[in-house]
């Protein structure tokens, strides 16, 4: 049977506000930051002003809730589209201060030109974002939200201005002003979603339904629920979340965190994210969707945040009843979660696993998916004692590289995600990490996928990633260097280079998706690539072999020959590229990427 999913509804801009402030809508502190420009705030006034249609808004009902002693209590409301419409209209109506896109509270005032308003001009500036001109100018009214004030003296303040304005009657300002304020009755088309659509058809009906088809993600409405329910502390919770995500990238906005939000600096969580003021790591900066997701999938037989989202309404998945006890319990699992996952010692000790992996920097990961589970996978390993704490770091690092090599979490991930934690509840990690092992593993895997994966010009393919993060485990020092790791090369100042030269194999006839194969690429030292040019492989590694003899260092800086063996067999350079020219390119490409693919299962087997 169909069930109605929405019910469409107008209501005016006061009203709208009016249920903010009561509580009725729930619009949370920081739900999102307001990033809307202020000239984006100008221009909704004037729209309002006009009487042109401003969009709808969308509300999620949560349901009704059993309460212990047998009642019901009254789902409320959530804005899930329209915060910024809505938060512009409290700001430069209600006088309310924001939290702008650099988390600090600000006031947006928008001036109101009255003499404008009589004009026919439709470009006619009848509102602006405040500055000093309109302080000093008598024509404008700097802040339309003193007009909107509950105790606004309309008489006192025509009698005022027309004394200032000598050219304005009193009596068509005071239809202008009623003009004005008629903002509040305004409508707004809502659109109330049932509360008991599942997440999954709310999502589908946001992005079919919003104009720009922004994807919102499921995140969002998990966070929206935390921070509604401040009975449960919600709001600190949404806090931490956000602010941990906020740290990570900006750890200098602690001391803004202790300067201008005393409620939380005050709370429980302020010295659960202290350390972070010194953080420099930049592999892993989880946002907010990250952190959700680890700190559900490790406390909960389950991976899809939909499911975490029906939880905090408090649904029992056996009887398909909204319970209060539900809604309590699952607060304080995922509060335990979420200080899991932001916990000092924890994150230092996963990153720990991750870079002992060869994944120094943010350059060698390209997606967070498969981060998110492993480090869930380190959380729930560390909490079981399925394993020893020696052995954690070692099934970790193998699970990470093989789920970025074989894209287990790339497509479809939370599916990939929930199949992992059901197998996981039933046999452990270990035994699921080498059935996956067994299954995924082969001959074939080594010798013909990983060949074949590696034939991309993307520096940023998985496969090619791998290969970095093998030759950074193995401390392997960058072409033709006897002294630059690829390491260094990787964290500080490095690029890749073309083995053959770009420009050697352009003059030559070669195309782009040719020259810049991923087989074709090698970490070097800038002032070695400069020494190469556009030289053919046969003529530079000429003058790297001529130095072994001659001890004058003409290409890099090895002068053994030994040392340069050990050098090429280390970049999986065949030792034969040193005579080769471009008519042996080809060649070289299918080689070398079976000499990587035997690095990568090498180095596989070594974690």
């Amino acid at each position: 049977m169909l069930i109605e999913k929405y019910n469409p509804n107008t209501l005016s801009v006061g009203a709208i506000l009016g249920l903010i402030a009561s509580g009725d809508i729930a619009i949370p502190e920081i739900q999102r930051p307001f990033v809307w420009k202020k000239t984006q705030v100008r221009d909704l006034l004037d729209s309002l002003y006009k009487g042109y249609p401003t969009g709808y808004l969308i509300v999620w009902k949560n349901p009704n809730v059993k309460l212990k002693d047998g009642t019901v209590s009254s789902g409320k409301k959530i804005l899930i589209d329209g915060q910024q419409r809505v938060t512009a209209l409290m700001t430069a109506i209600a006088g309310i201060p924001v939290v702008n896109a650099s988390y600090k509270k600000d006031r947006i005032k928008i001036a109101f030109n009255p003499f404008e308003a009589l004009s026919e001009d439709k470009d006619a500036e009848i509102f602006a974002v405040q500055d000093q001109s309109h302080l000093k100018g008598k024509k404008w009214i700097p802040d339309v939200a003193e007009i909107f004030k509950p105790g606004f003296k309309q008489f006192s303040f025509i009698n005022q201005y027309c004394t200032d304005n000598p050219d304005m009657d009193p009596e068509t300002l005071g239809e202008i002003l009623s003009n004005l304020t008629s903002i509040a009755n305004r409508l707004i088309g809502v659109i109330e979603l049932s509360d008991n659509l599942d997440i999954d058809i709310v999502t589908d009906i946001f992005i079919r339904i919003n104009s720009k088809g922004t994807a919102l993600s499921q995140g969002d409405f998990v966070m929206s629920k935390i921070a509604s329910d401040e009975e449960h502390g919600g709001n600190a919770l949404r806090k931490a979340i956000d602010y941990f995500a906020h740290l990570c990238v900006e750890p200098s906005f602690y001391s803004y965190i202790k300067e201008n939000d005393t409620d939380f600096a005050n709370s429980e969580y302020i010295n659960k994210l202290s350390w972070l003021k010194d953080d420099k790591e930049t592999v892993y900066d989880p946002e907010c969707d990250d952190i959700l997701r680890v700190a559900f999938m490790h406390m909960y037989p389950r991976a899809k945040l939909a499911d975490l989202v029906s939880l905090l309404s408090g649904r029992d998945f056996e009887t398909r009843e909204y319970k209060s006890e539900i809604i309590e319990e699952t607060f304080a699992k995922l509060k335990q979660g979420v200080l899991n996952v932001i916990n000092k010692n924890n994150f230092e000790q996963f990153m720990l696993a991750i870079k002992g992996a060869g994944f120094v920097s943010e350059k060698l990961v390209n997606s967070y998916m498969a981060l998110d589970f492993a480090y869930a996978l380190y959380l729930r390993l560390s909490i079981s004692k399925e394993v020893s704490v020696s052995e954690i770091k070692k099934i970790v690092q193998k699970w990470y590289v093989l789920s970025v090599l074989t894209g287990r979490y790339s497509s479809s991930p939370e599916t990939a995600f929930y199949r992992d934690i059901r197998k996981i509840n039933e046999v452990g990690v270990v035994k699921t990490l080498e059935d996956m092992e067994a299954a995924l593993l082969s001959d074939n895997f080594w010798e013909v996928k990983v060949v074949q994966d590696l034939a991309y010009t993307s520096t940023i393919n998985p496969t090619y990633l791998v290969y970095l993060a093998a030759q950074v485990a193995n401390n392997d020092l960058s072409l033709l260097s006897n002294n630059i790791t690829v390491r260094d090369l990787i964290e500080i100042a490095g690029d890749v280079h073309h083995i053959f030269p770009k420009e050697y194999l352009k003059s030559n006839g070669f195309n782009k998706n040719l020259y810049n194969q991923d087989a074709n690429y090698a970490y070097l030292d800038t002032q070695v690539n400069k020494s190469i040019g556009k030289q053919a492989p046969c003529e530079y590694f000429a003058k790297a072999l001529k130095q072994c003899e001659t001890k004058i260092v003409e290409c890099g800086s090895i002068t053994e020959l030994n040392e340069l063996k050990a050098n090429l067999e280390a970049n999986c350079i065949p030792f034969e590229a040193c005579k080769m020219s471009y008519e042996d390119y080809e060649g070289f490409l299918e080689e070398r990427r079976k000499l990587m693919a035997k690095k990568i299962k090498s180095y596989y087997y070594s974690l």
